[in-house]
């Protein structure tokens, strides 16, 4: 077996494997598991989304105020 042989069985097996995947994902048994997959970003969360909270609110420099011992 020559190296051209062996390349033409490996770019079949990659096309066969590439078919399958698919096949596989447009079938209808997994429509209704990637429809709930695409609806994940919408879906509500309980949780606040966290706050940057040594930000100050009026866009100051906290640490002037604070009186930083680093600078």
């Amino acid at each position: 077996m020559d190296t051209g042989t062996f390349r033409g069985i490996i770019t079949g097996l990659l096309i066969l494997a590439f078919i399958g995947i698919i096949v596989w994902a447009y079938s209808k048994r997994r429509k209704p598991d990637f429809d709930e997959a695409a609806h994940l970003p919408f879906a509500d969360d309980d949780e606040q989304p966290n706050r940057d909270r040594s930000a100050s609110p009026n866009g100051a420099d906290s640490r002037k105020s604070k009186g930083d011992r680093n600078t």
